[in-house]
């Protein structure tokens, strides 16, 4: 079996109907260039030739990688974490409002759990929390930071059904091999009612048109799915589940441009960076699918 992941047909709605629009780098890891491709039908974007789950493992080992490493290297870092203090706060309000917890606690599953920050929050508010994590570093830092113990993603095919009251999963689906295969596991463990809150990075925004294969947020070939708010409804529709509403992550903007500025110049400005990002904002205030990031909040009825 090759290594390498070549699609004949859209991973999402299976479309025959796709052609190249873009070509990547690396910045990260191993600086090779990637091809992203579109689907006609449903507007999903995807990264072509990948390696497959066995092999990707290597385009994560970089101690920049800030979900696994925890890293402060770097200003771009140091504001990001500056920042997840803010958002870590935001997240657990909006799970809260969702599933209508607001005072009662309920039960989580965090996919793709990182280093444990969100899962340290919903444990400080009371729920029951529980994390997966593929990367063993990150599992260990959780550990000594939190003591918390992460299971590895396998575990999600092996909860029980109607298990949570909430699922969330941030800027993770765009990394999974099994897109199908997630979104089934989730419908399947979250209890009637239940939400799963999925925040990805969107491609129809400004600062994505901007930056085009500049823009920070391919991350090929980690991202192997690059979405936009339509693709999102269709993948949510195949699965007989009902996306609600979507969520601007508006500090997002002003990360991704920073990185976004570093590919293209190769040096961080800062400036043009926040005035992009901000630009990027105006637009997603009249209209929030052009937001840089959203959370789509998806209900099991």
């Amino acid at each position: 079996m090759s290594s390498i992941i070549t699609r004949k047909a859209c991973p999402s709605c299976n479309g025959e109907n796709i052609s190249k629009v873009l070509t990547c780098r690396d910045h990260t890891v191993s600086k090779e260039s990637f091809e992203i491709w579109e689907c006609e039908k449903c507007s999903l974007r995807f990264t072509q030739h990948v390696p497959n789950q066995d092999s990707i493992g290597p385009f994560y080992q970089s101690d920049t990688y800030i979900s696994h490493t925890d890293t402060e290297k770097g200003i771009i870092n140091k504001l990001y974490k500056i920042a997840r203090n803010y958002t870590l706060k935001w997240k657990m309000q909006l799970v809260k409002t969702v599933t209508g917890k607001v005072k009662t606690p309920g039960s989580l599953l965090d996919i793709g759990a990182g280093t444990g920050a969100f899962l340290q929050s919903v444990n400080e508010a009371g729920w029951t929390a529980r994390g997966l994590e593929p990367d063993e570093g990150a599992r260990k830092i959780c550990l000594d930071n939190y003591k918390l113990q992460l299971d590895s993603p396998e575990k999600l095919f092996e909860l029980a059904n109607e298990t949570f009251d909430a699922v969330t999963m941030w800027h993770v689906l765009e990394h999974v091999h099994q897109l199908h295969g997630y979104f089934q596991q989730i419908k399947r463990v979250l209890k009637q009612g239940g939400v799963a809150l999925i925040a990805l990075p969107n491609y129809t925004s400004l600062d994505a048109t901007y930056y085009g294969a500049n823009w920070a947020a391919y991350d090929v070939p980690r991202h192997l799915y690059h979405f936009s708010p339509a693709s999102m409804e269709t993948l949510v529709a195949l699965h007989d589940m009902k996306l609600e509403a979507e969520k601007p992550m508006w500090l997002d903007a002003f990360y991704i441009a920073m990185l976004s500025e570093q590919y293209k110049s190769g040096k961080t400005n800062l400036l043009p960076a926040i005035w992009n990002g901000f630009k990027s904002n105006l637009k997603a205030l009249q209209t929030r699918e052009k937001c840089s990031s959203l959370v789509y909040i998806i209900r099991k009825d």
